[in-house]
């Protein structure tokens, strides 16, 4: 004899019952991969930008190692109008790297370790569930 469901539908007997419970188990467990697969993709993107940003801070010291040299030539070369002008543009090339530098370490630090803790942590809470049968 069939049954009342709770949400109106009729269920035909315990065959039904566990096909049901199946079933929302796999879409609940697919819903969670999505979920950890979505928060990788966007930890790997704060990786690979704090990345692109250390090279742009690597890449803008040897400018300004160049620079620094430079304005040691033209200091014993020269008097003060040449000289200055380099160390100038060796100071403004150690600012932009000191902001890119910074800029990359606080993405690597937001994207470390990549781990998709919030999927961990939905995960925990639906065994839970599970186990106290829904209590």
């Amino acid at each position: 004899m069939p049954t009342q469901g709770t949400n109106g539908r009729q269920v035909h007997g315990l065959g039904a019952a566990v096909k049901e419970v199946a079933e929302r188990a796999s879409a609940i467990v697919r819903l969670e991969l999505e979920l950890a697969a979505m928060e990788l993709r966007r930890k790997v993107v704060a990786l690979g930008l704090g990345i692109a940003f250390l090279l742009g801070a690597a890449v803008l010291l040897v400018f300004m190692l160049g620079f620094g040299f430079a304005t040691i030539a033209a200091a014993l070369a020269t008097a003060m109008p040449t000289w200055a002008a380099l160390l100038v543009t060796t100071g403004i090339l150690f600012l932009l790297s000191g902001v890119l530098g910074v800029l990359g370490l606080a993405k690597i630090r937001k994207g470390t370790p990549p781990v998709p803790e919030q999927a961990i942590r939905e995960a925990k809470l639906t065994t839970e569930a599970l186990k106290t049968d829904g209590r």
